[in-house]
């Protein structure tokens, strides 16, 4: 059954904004989310083992995120509120607990 067209976005502008949003801001928030439970878990050789499956299924999910929202620009917005975030939590664990 094909999708009910007036729920199909026309603007070329906003296919592009949710489709990048989903695919490059979605592996990002999935990354830091992952490094930034490595570095605050004691458990941290666990959760880097386990980041293969958990990653893809996390990117999975907010690769389809976008999808809910009308407006692509608005999601582009909070991923990148969620990345700042999470390289805040990121910057201040590593100082604290470094990997290396």
């Amino acid at each position: 059954m094909p999708a009910n067209t007036k729920y199909l976005t026309k603007s070329p502008w906003q296919q592009f904004a949710k489709i990048s949003a989903g695919i490059l801001g979605g592996y990002i928030i999935s990354a830091l989310f992952h490094m930034v439970l490595a570095l605050w878990i004691p458990m941290h050789k666990e959760v880097i083992i386990s980041s293969i499956f958990t990653l893809f299924i996390l990117w999975c999910v907010l690769l389809i995120i976008p999808y809910l929202f009308k407006n692509g620009w608005k999601v582009w917005a909070l991923y990148l509120l969620i990345s700042l975030l999470l390289y805040t939590a990121y910057y201040f664990g590593n100082q604290n607990n470094p990997f290396i």
